[in-house]
Parts: C-alpha cells; sequence; structure tokens
C-alpha cells in the first residue's frame, strides 16, 4: 500500500513526542540497510541545513520617530548607507551594502572590511550601532537631521528579508587566465590554481525535495538561528534546467525568498563576510524541514554527494562575459574530496560555504522537532516548479 501521511499526522506524532526525525545524511544510511519502503515507514521528517555566503539578503527596519519628527531621505548606519525610499522612519539594509570610504580599487583590491553583512550580525549581537539621516524639512516633518546611537532592542521592527537565498546548486568557480582574481566566489588563483564551490550538497535543502513538492508559500524554516518562513520563490529563481535521473539540477536553478524576526536570530548564524577585492555579505544559516509524505519524498532525502553534480565554470572569461558553456561537471563527492581534475589538471578544491555548519543546523532544527518546539506547515501556495515553464532572462541592452 506505501506510506502515505499528512501534515496533521506528522504533528500530532511532534505533539506527543513520538516523531522520528533524521538529518539527511542521517538517512542515507538508514535507505542504504534498511531499504526505501521500511525508511519511508520508520521517518516522519528529515531535516536540511546550509550556511554560506547569501548575497541577496537585508533587513528591514523600523526606527521610530525622534521629537521633532523626521523623514529620512538618507540613512547610514555604522557609515554603511541603507536604502531609505520607503516611509519616514523605514529603510532596507542590504547585506552588501559598503561605505562610500571603502575603496574596491581592482588594481589595489579593497579589503572590504565593513559592509551592511557585518552591520546586521553587530545588530543581532547586540552591539551599539551609529545612525546618521538626514532629509528636507516638511511641515509634518520638520527635522533635517539626527545623529544617535541605537541598540536592535531599542527599535520597533527588524526584519530580516532574503530575496534569493538557498541556490538550488551552484557553480564550481576556477581561472583559466594568467593573473589572480577576485570574485564573489573568492579568490581564483590563475592557470586552475584552484577550485571553490558553495552548497551544502546532500544536506542542502532544495537537494533534497529537488520538485519542491514539500517547500512552497509559508513553509516553516530554521533562519539565523530563529524562526523563519518561504515569503516567496527567490530572484533567479529557474527551475527548468537539465537534470539527472534523480532529478537534481546539474546547474544552478531553484531560489527562495525567506522571511523572519530579526530579534529572535543569533549572530552564530548570521556572519558578515568580506570577500578581499570584491566586497561584503552575509553568512545565512537556513534549514528546512521535509515531511516523509510517500515515499517517492524520501527517495529524495536519500540523496547523496556522489549522485549531485555541479557545473565547473571559467570567471575569467566565461562568467563575467556570458561567453561558452562550462568545463563539464563534477560531484560533490569528488569536490568535497579535495581535489578534481578539469582539462586534465588536478585542482584543489575549497567550499565557501560550511558543511559542518549545515550538518549543526540540521541536527539542531531535528532536537526542536523532537522536543516539540518546532511545528511543520503545509505550504499555502505551491512554488514555481519544472511546469513553471520559467526561463532566467538577461537584462536587454538597447541605445
Amino acid at each position: 500500500m506505501g506510506v502515505h501521511r499528512t501534515y496533521e499526522e506528522i504533528n500530532e506524532k511532534i505533539r506527543a513526542g513520538k516523531a522520528v526525525v533524521l538529518t539527511a545524511e542521517e538517512v542515507i544510511d538508514l535507505v542504504e540497510e534498511k531499504g526505501l519502503e521500511r525508511a519511508a515507514a520508520e521517518v516522519d521528517v528529515v531535516t536540511t541545513g546550509t550556511f554560506g555566503p547569501m548575497c541577496s539578503s537585508g533587513v528591514f527596519l523600523n526606527f521610530g520617530h525622534p521629537k521633532p519628527r523626521i523623514k529620512m531621505a538618507e540613512v547610514y548606519l555604522n557609515d554603511v548607507p541603507a536604502y531609505a525610499g520607503i516611509a519616514a522612519v523605514d529603510a532596507y539594509l542590504g547585506a552588501t551594502a559598503l561605505p562610500a570610504a571603502d575603496p574596491g580599487n581592482r588594481n589595489h583590491p579593497g579589503e572590504f572590511v565593513y559592509g551592511g553583512g557585518h552591520v546586521i550580525e553587530d545588530l543581532v549581537a547586540g552591539k551599539e550601532i551609529r545612525l546618521r539621516a538626514a532629509s528636507y524639512s516638511t511641515d509634518c516633518y520638520p527635522r533635517k537631521e539626527i545623529e544617535t546611537t541605537i541598540r536592535l532592542a531599542e527599535i520597533n521592527e527588524a526584519i530580516l528579508f532574503n530575496p534569493r537565498n538557498a541556490y538550488q546548486n551552484y557553480n564550481v568557480a576556477v581561472n583559466l587566465s594568467e593573473k589572480t582574481i577576485y570574485t564573489y566566489m573568492g579568490i581564483l588563483k590563475p592557470k586552475l590554481g584552484n577550485a571553490n564551490y558553495s552548497t551544502s550538497g546532500q544536506l542542502s535543502p532544495l537537494f533534497n525535495d529537488p520538485y519542491l513538492k514539500t517547500i512552497g508559500l509559508g513553509t516553516r524554516i530554521f533562519l539565523g538561528g530563529g524562526i523563519g518562513y518561504v515569503a516567496w520563490h527567490g530572484t533567479q529563481h529557474n527551475p527548468c534546467v537539465e537534470r539527472t535521473e534523480g532529478g537534481i539540477p546539474k546547474v544552478p536553478a531553484g531560489t527562495l525568498a525567506v522571511i523572519g524576526d530579526l530579534k529572535q536570530m543569533n549572530s552564530r548564524w548570521l556572519r558578515g563576510l568580506s570577500y578581499l577585492g570584491y566586497g561584503a555579505t552575509l553568512q545565512v544559516g537556513l534549514g528546512i524541514p521535509i515531511p516523509i509524505l510517500n515515499e517517492e519524498i524520501m527517495a529524495y532525502c536519500s540523496v547523496r554527494d556522489d549522485q549531485i553534480v555541479a557545473p565547473i565554470v571559467d570567471y575569467s572569461r566565461s562568467y563575467p562575459y556570458r561567453e561558452g558553456g562550462n568545463l563539464g561537471y563534477v560531484s560533490y563527492a569528488e569536490l568535497r574530496s579535495g581535489i578534481i581534475t578539469v582539462n586534465g589538471c588536478r585542482v584543489p578544491t575549497a567550499p565557501l560555504s560550511s558543511y559542518s555548519g549545515a550538518r549543526e543546523i540540521a541536527l539542531t532544527l531535528k532536537e526542536w522537532i523532537q522536543t516539540g518546539q518546532f511545528l511543520l506547515t503545509a505550504p499555502s501556495a505551491p512554488l514555481p516548479s519544472v511546469e513553471s515553464n520559467i526561463t532566467l532572462k538577461p537584462l536587454p541592452q538597447r541605445d
């Protein structure tokens, strides 16, 4: 007859403390030992995790009004600019925002010591942040400028809203040129000197639900050490791509837009990062529970690193100028081994995302569910999948 569960049946078991929960890493051995049918019958939930740089991240902030009131047109937090074209004392701080004084000169690559991601980390850590704002005066908002300090607990709202997180697969970055290049995939040495990659492979959320059968609008998730939700499909969501026989995209595909209360989060799982010669970003901890509704879902959740491949892309020419294809595919098992072969050369690999961090997130989410602190939510609407016919469009360039 097979396994058929509902979200409510799983939640009842969670409330009763009887739910069987394994991480995406743990369930691989169970399926191998007992087979798909028995494993699906035994396990209620599989937890996933990822902890890597997610540039398309940021936070909406409401500071409250000073006396007299001000309509903030320019906002700076520790000298990092935030976007203020929303309402009087609202702003959006992007993770990649940089202070004007940071050079970022290509000939003398800036260290980008401090940016939006670092401000977000400092806010979550409870540190004092210098707020500077200016505007024109109106009858209802007479004040023209203010400079003060704030802490996260003192402002009204802080809503982490990340337009694109949890990429379903990503490029392996290499450099075929004669010089070192500085990219969002890290420093790439010349002549295939290294290869950098960035997902948690078999632990990554969207690899364990490749057709988005359980992850949708309103799915409750682990986000930055607190509880968040899937708000929409992410920007650059691109589900209609070539896939393996197991349904795993062979190139960057699905993405998620996620939201949560920054005041509930932890600086352990939201960290500002600096990329030499490129800029700043935010390392985001994100984990998603996968309900084992049937054997098909269990089959997806038992995917292994050796069954997932990623494209090898030259970031000296092919990527920046959108020329040519990739240099072949490589499995995540090979990537994690530390050495891959590209164009006949042995190339050392390094991850930008933390596998140990992803494992810790999956284990933390597992504990939350086992102790009844975290219930699952059925999606209120599905996210676009392969039937959507979505294509990723380039920017039109017109005179």
